[in-house]
């Protein structure tokens, strides 16, 4: 299961224990994980900021990489 903001869908790390969302207030609720596309995926380590929320994954040239 994955921790998202109900209202800014920002994805908490899993070892934050929070009942609000630590960027703007909003409401935490559970979702299931989405299953990646494994000939897409590269194996690599998840970013987490200060305040406990996932970061997008980048690009190696540079940009963010974004869901379709």
């Amino acid at each position: 299961m994955e921790r998202i903001c109900s209202l800014c869908h920002a994805v908490l790390g899993a070892d934050i224990q929070a009942d609000w969302c630590p960027a703007c207030g909003g409401a935490i609720i559970e979702r299931p994980t989405l299953p990646e596309d494994s000939s897409k995926s590269l194996p690599h380590a998840v970013a987490v900021d200060h305040r406990g929320i996932v970061l997008p994954r980048r690009h190696a040239v540079g940009g963010i990489i974004t869901p379709q």
